[in-house]
Order: C-alpha cells, then structure tokens, then sequence
C-alpha cells in the first residue's frame, strides 16, 4: 500500500486539477464554470502557509485564467484586477524560466480583454508587443501562437482591417493543421467565417461556420452557441431575419447556461437587429435595452454604445412606420450626440447610421436645413460597409431629393442603391440568399415607385416609366439561370435522414404514438439542411431585367396586368399591344381581404359530401366575394381583351387569389407570373421529352389512380405505387416534358424550400428540385396546395411551385386552396384531354376550370 501523499503535495495535485478544468471551461466557452472552478484552486491556494515555487507558478497560471472568464462573466474592470494580482504573483518567481514566459501569458490575456471590452487599440498594442517574443520565450509555442493570431485577427477585423486580419488568419490555420490543434483549427476557421461576412461574402461565411461547427462539435462544444450567433449575423446581412431569430433563440439558452455575459449581450443585440427585420419594434427595443444593461454592468462602453444605437434605432423604424409613435426634437439630437461617442471610440459605421437615422426624422419634421447638414457629415461607405447601411445613406440622399424637389437625383439614387444591392445578390448562394436580399432595399424601391407612380397618372410615358421600375423591384430571384449544383455528401445525408423520419412521423400517428421527439429531430436536420444549401454553391447566372421593348415584343397579342399597390389603393399598370396605361382598381385592404374570405369559402367548399344545404350557402358566399373581386380588379381590364391571352404579376397578398374563380375571367387563358421577367424567361423555355405519371401513397379516389391517364398519353413514363419512390421521382422530372403529379403534400410557410411531396420513401422536397440538369417543361401538381407560395420582401415567392419555376420549368399547375378529390379527378380529366391536343396550358386550364370554377381553384404560373 502507498504512502499517503504529503499535505502540501495533495494541496498541489487538488489545485492542479481544478486549474485545469477551470481552463478547459474557460476553452469550451463556459466561463462562469470556470471562475467557480477557478475560485476553488485560489483558496486552496492562498490556504497554505509557505508555498513553494509549484504552487506560486499554479497561483499565478490561476490568477491569469481567472482574469478573462472574470471579465466575461463580471466586468472588465474584475478580470483587469485579477491580472494585476497575477502580475504581482508573477513577480515573487525567480528570475527567468516560467517568469518571463508568464510575463508574456499576462500581456497576452489582456489583449483578450481589452478585445472583449471594444478597447481594440489597446488589444493591438499588446499582441504587437508580446508576438516576437512568443517563440524565443514559450516553450510548445504552436498553441500559444495559433491563439494570439487569431485574437489579433479578430482586432484587425475591428478595426477595418481585413487584409491584415486575412495574412493572420491563413498563418493560424497553416500552423494549426501543422501541429495538429483540432479546436484552434475550428476556431480558425469560425474566425475565417467573421473575415468573409466582414467582406461581404455571405456565403464563404456561412460555409465556414459550418466547417468550423463540425470540428468544434466535438472539440468544444459550447462554442457551437457562439457559432449560431455567428451565423445569424451573417442571415440579417442576407437579409433573413426570421431565420437569424431562430439561430439566436437557439443560442441564447445556451449562451446563459454558459454563463458569458458579454456573449448573452451580443446575442442580444443581433437577436434586436433581427426582430427589427421582421418589423416588431417593441421587441427589437426589449432586446437592445437588456443588452446595453449587461454591458453597463459589465463596464463595456463600446458595446453599450452599439446596443444603445439598436434601441434607437428600434424607436425610430416604430416612427417612420406610422405606428402611432411621434417624433420628438429631442430624438435626432440625441442620436447625433451618439454618433459622435461612436466616432469617438473608432466605430465609423455605426456613426453614420445614427447620424443617417437623425437625417430620416429631421425630415420627417420637414427641418430640411439641419437635415442637409447632418447628412453632410456622413463619410461615403467603405468596401467594408455592410449592405445595409449603404442602401440607408441612398435611401437618406433620395428623401432629401425629394424634400428638395429633385425627384430625378432621388431616382438616381434609387436606381444606384438597387444596381449595387444586385451586385451584392448576384454573390449570394442558395435561392433564400438570394431572395432575402431584397429586404435592404424595400424602402428604396417604394420610394422609387411613389415618385413614379406620381408621374404615370400624367400619361403614357408615365406609366411606361412605371413598369420599368416595377420590374427592378421585384421578384428578381426569377431573372436567375441555375448554375449546376455542386453536391454536397453531408447535405444529402440529411435529407435522406429527413425523409426517413417524415415516414416515421406518419406511421406514429395512424397508430396513436407519440412524435414529438421524432418532430424536434425533423426540425433539427431541417435547419441544418438550411445551413449546408445556403454555401454549397451559387444559385445563378444573373441575368438582365427585362425593357418595356422587350416586353411588348413578347406578349405580341397577349394582355399583361402588373398589380402595384399606392396610398392604400391598388393600381394595374396594363401592357396592350405596346401601350402603357395605369388604371385605379380599388381599396387595397378591400381587395385583400375579400380575396382571403374567398379563400376560406373556397376551402370550405372543397369535400365532396358536403351537405347540400352547407354547399348552397357556403357557395353563395364564395360568390358574392367572387363577384365584388371581379368588379375591383379584373372587370375593367377585360373590355378590351377579346379572347386574348391574360398574364397577371400579382401583389403578394394576391397570389393565392384562384383567378379562374372571378366571373370576367371565366373561361380566359390566364398566367400567374412574378414578373415579366419571370414570364419571358418561363416563355423561352421549351424541352422536348416524355410525359411522366407519377403517383404518391395514400391518394384517395380516382384523382389518384394516375395509370388511367395512359389513355390520354400512351407513352407516358408512368411511376407509382412502390418504385414511386423520391429518388425515382425526382430522376424521372429531368427532361420531362409534361410532368403530372399526384401526391399530398404540404406547404411550409416558416421554410417554403422545404415544402414537400409525400413519395413512398418520404418526402420530395421543393429543395431538391431546384437544381435538375433539364427540369420539366410543364408540371400539374393534382392533388394538394402547393401552388401555395411565401412571399419575402421584394415580392419574392417561394414554394413547391415557385422552386420550379426558379428552377427553369415553364409553367406549374396547381391549387391555391383545397380541393375535393372528385374535383380534382374531374379537373385533371379536363384538362389533360386539352393539353393532349395542342391547348396551350393556360386555355387547357380555363376551359377545364370553367365548368365548376368554385370547386377547381386552379392557376397557371410561368408561361402559360
């Protein structure tokens, strides 16, 4: 049996361990673990009488680790103090040996800490300072050296200085792989991700982000909330605040578990920027209030003064909203007052924005003088400046043209502020990248078409004018050409896996068992399915908006309607034979909400045994609705029409709106288009291939017993039953040129790419179509809704139907709302027995629609 330990040496082996756990929180990102652990080896510690040369250099490695978890949990000012007190313990050492290169460890710990305050000169300074000296003074110095080069990269990016930050940040990664450092590998790359969003490449971000979090789930995984955070930055500069709010309310938990206050803070402030995208301003005001606390607490100034500027920012969006807010005087002056502070402490950008905040309100006070001289001392942006604040300062620059009575400069800006979001969109990688952008520049574009708008009540040229800045504003995600995807192993696994489980979830339910634990893990590899196709390769080729010319060239006989909504009223620009009119069509909110009641008629209309008695009164309804939508909107667009075809940009809240239903188009070829450019890219389409039946499980009736249509095509490709598998399905789609599709499905709002048909291995998903190499021509979806689109800012659709299109397909049938299964059957009949001689696909539809518009809520997107 051993001898027991001497008490001074059991003293020296208690704190070593807990030194070293406290270090391994600290690393792992949880600090407030730490400074407990670390508090532990403290007291015992300074318990001991005289301790030897050991335990003073485990004093003061204690001390130095205690100091920045300190700060992260406490304030700055406590980890600084510990520090000191390290540098005192340091000082009772010997000279030379662990002396001097602790002497190195004290400057490098306050780097951290000046960084974590916003004290980003003083950071430099000490890393400047202790980097020589690293490797003559440090033995195994390759740790040690990896972390300061990333501590100083992340200063450099501070700082604006992305050059420098890059050189840092490649010599880290080399040296890390090198030396075989694993969690400084993935901090390296989670670093690069911060370069790569500092530059505005969202997607290099995000790819390394990921790159960063496969690493680091096992290496340190509470760093993951931290990349969360990460990646939520980089979606609100994508212009997705409801997906950034989702990472952050994932993060956030974590974060607090962790205990790093600074951390909870930061999340704070991102996580106000992303309810301020989605437009709740009291939320985004209660996030940034409860940030710019913590860091007052924690004595952080830089910080505080950030999160100050997100409340402000919060009050003054409520304003400008005309959410019943009033602007004061005291609100610009207190906002210029803070631009100056942020100047002060090196944060150019965001001095411009409280200033260019200040500009919005002088303005709105109509006090234009005071107005032109704050805007004056706005600096012009920098190649670093993020979207955002660039389409705020033309936004800002087009107001005071309009103040001023300039409007052709306030168009100039609109027209420079769009032209420069396009560029930036044209880098962005998945189709939700590329439509998200579109929110930076709402607010330009609705002051573009508000002058516009002016001007085309006066005339023709008026309203030419107007349609062509119609078509900069919207729907541009559809003037894209797919690129080939690049495929990417760990994506594919996750919606195989998804698949799986979307099976599972339906058995469990037709057997009574419960699936919320299979419904989180859904959930779980939906997002991160989300994250990998936000990188793994550029949606498009950009091409260019389509002219007037070009327009009118291709309609030839046909009659398009671009729906724009003004001052609570909706307006038609209508394109006839090379003319422009603009005509006045009615209360919006009218329209709008006449449209969804017929929506909710129409749905309750849909079983096919409904009572009878039900069916007349629900009927009648749907008809009075049907008939006060055709005398606002389509009656007066069709006098002139003859038996022409219509093609119609709806608003958003119209998209849903079943077209064929309104009496005066009864039996009218009529295409849904997001734009005319959408429309003449659809219409150069054409592939000449096989037809393909195919049909999902579970279909009821005849709608679903898709072999009966070899009557109508004998040599279709006919898929069902059991080989109607996804992967079958989706092979089949490529160079296809009629497609009809039988299948449930369903519609997701939250994440349109992820709407889906029910195959019988699981679920098709709008995302996986997306990229085939010859999509389908035309498609029939005959049995659900998922013509159903969500519509982003920009009038940006996606859904099942409008991935398709994106995707390079020409038209999409299907239904905006439900339908019963006779309906249906008796709809597809129809309509096949026209498309299988020669019917243009947008006639097919309307004569088979005609027969029982109320019951077959149809529409034609693309070129019909």
């Amino acid at each position: 049996m051993s001898a027991p330990l001497p008490v001074l040496d059991r003293v020296t082996a208690a704190a070593t361990d807990l030194v070293r756990r406290g270090r391994a929180a600290a690393s792992d990102q949880r600090p407030a673990v730490a400074v407990r652990l670390l508090r532990q080896s403290l007291s015992l510690i300074t318990r001991t009488a005289e301790p030897g040369p050991e335990l003073l250099v485990l004093h003061t490695r204690a001390l130095i680790s205690l100091a920045a978890a300190e700060a992260e949990v406490t304030s700055t000012e406590a980890g600084l103090a510990h520090l000191q007190a390290a540098e005192t313990a340091r000082l009772r050492l010997p000279e030379g040996g662990l002396r001097g290169e602790l002497r190195l460890i004290v400057i490098i710990q306050r780097g951290v800490i000046f960084m974590r305050a916003g004290r980003f000169r003083e950071s430099l300074a000490a890393y400047d300072t202790v980097l020589p000296g690293i490797e003559a003074e440090i033995h195994d110095n390759g740790f040690i050296l990896v972390s300061v080069l990333n501590n100083r990269a992340l200063v450099h990016m501070a700082m604006n200085n992305p050059d420098a930050a890059q050189a840092d940040l490649n010599h880290a990664l080399a040296l890390a792989v090198d030396h075989g450092h694993p969690r400084l590998e993935g901090k390296t790359r989670q670093n690069l991700g911060d370069h790569a969003q500092l530059v505005g490449d969202v997607p290099q971000a995000l790819s390394s982000y990921e790159q960063a979090a496969r690493i680091l789930t096992t290496e340190s995984p509470g760093s993951l909330p931290l990349i969360r955070l990460d990646q939520a930055r980089a979606l609100l500069t994508a212009g997705l605040g409801e997906e950034a709010a989702r990472h952050l309310d994932e993060a956030l938990p974590a974060l607090r578990d962790n205990g790093s206050g600074q951390h909870i803070a930061e999340a704070e402030v991102a996580r106000a920027a992303a309810a301020l995208l989605e437009g709740d301003f009291a939320l985004a005001r209660k996030f940034a209030s409860d940030a710019r606390r913590r860091f007052l607490r924690r004595g952080n100034r830089t910080w505080a003064e950030i999160a100050g500027l997100a409340r402000l920012r919060a009050d003054v969006h409520k304003i400008l909203s005309g959410d019943g807010a009033k602007s004061s005087p005291r609100l610009p002056k207190e906002l210029v007052s803070l631009a100056e502070r942020l100047a002060g402490l090196g944060l150019r950008d965001e001095a411009a924005v409280a200033r260019l905040l200040a500009v919005r309100l002088l303005l709105r006070r109509n006090e234009v003088e005071e107005a032109t001289a704050v805007l004056a001392r706005v600096p012009k942006p920098r190649a670093t400046t993020p979207v955002d604040h660039r389409m705020l300062l033309r936004l800002c620059r087009a107001e005071l043209a309009v103040a001023t009575d300039r409007p052709r400069s306030a168009l100039a800006q609109a027209r420079a502020g769009l032209r420069e979001l396009g560029m930036i969109r044209d880098r962005m990688g998945g189709l939700d990248l590329v439509c998200g952008t579109a929110v930076h520049g709402e607010e330009l574009g609705r002051l573009a078409m508000r002058l516009v708008l002016r001007r085309a009540r006066r005339n023709a040229a008026g309203a030419r004018r107007m349609f062509a800045w119609l078509e900069r504003t919207r729907a541009q995600v559809y003037r894209y050409e797919p690129l080939p995807v690049i495929e990417d192993p760990v994506l594919a696994r996750n919606i195989t896996e998804m698949r799986h489980i979307q099976r599972m979830i339906q058995r469990a339910r037709l057997e009574g068992e419960p699936v919320k634990a299979l419904e989180q893990r859904y959930t779980h590899l939906q997002q991160e399915a989300s994250r990998l196709g936000w990188y793994t390769s550029q949606w498009g080729r950009p091409r260019p908006v389509a002219t007037p010319d070009e327009v009118v060239e291709q309609l030839g006989e046909r009659v398009l309607v671009s729906l724009v909504p003004y001052n609570s009223q909706l307006y038609s620009v209508v394109v006839d034979r090379g003319t422009f009119r603009l005509l006045k069509l009615g209360p919006l909110a009218d329209i709008v909400e006449t449209a969804t009641q017929l929506h909710a008629d129409l749905d309750a209309l849909a079983p096919d045994l409904l009572p009878l008695p039900l069916a007349e009164a629900v009927g009648a309804s749907a008809r009075v609705r049907a008939d006060k939508l055709d005398r606002l909107i389509s009656a007066s667009l069709v006098k002139t029409l003859d038996d022409r075809e219509l093609v119609i940009v709806p608003i958003g809240q119209l998209y849903a709106l079943p077209w064929g239903a309104l009496p005066s188009l009864r039996g009218r070829a009529v295409s849904i288009a997001p734009s005319a450019t959408a429309w003449i890219t659809a219409k150069r389409r054409t592939t000449e291939g096989p037809v393909l039946l195919a049909g999902g499980p579970g279909v009821p009736g005849s709608v679903g017993e898709v072999s009966k249509l070899r009557s109508v095509y004998p040599d279709a490709r006919l898929v069902d039953g059991d080989d109607a598998t996804s992967q079958a399905v989706l092979a089949a789609l490529d160079g296809t040129r009629l497609a009809h599709l039988v299948a449930h499905g369903a519609h997701e709002p939250a994440n349109a790419l992820f709407s889906r048909l029910e195959l019988v291995d699981g679920p098709l998903f709008a995302h996986e179509t997306a990229r085939l190499a010859r999509p389908p021509e035309s498609v029939v979806l005959a049995a659900c809704e998922l013509a159903m689109s969500h519509i982003r800012p920009g009038e940006e659709a996606l859904g099942f139907a409008g991935t398709l299109l994106a995707g390079g397909s020409r038209t999409v049938i299907g239904a905006v709302a439900r339908v019963g299964d006779r309906a249906a059957a008796d709809t597809m009949a129809d309509l096949h027995r026209r498309l299988s001689t020669g019917t243009p696909p947008a006639l097919a539809l309307a004569e088979a629609i005609a027969i029982d518009p109320l019951r077959r809520p149809f529409v034609c997107l693309g070129a019909g």
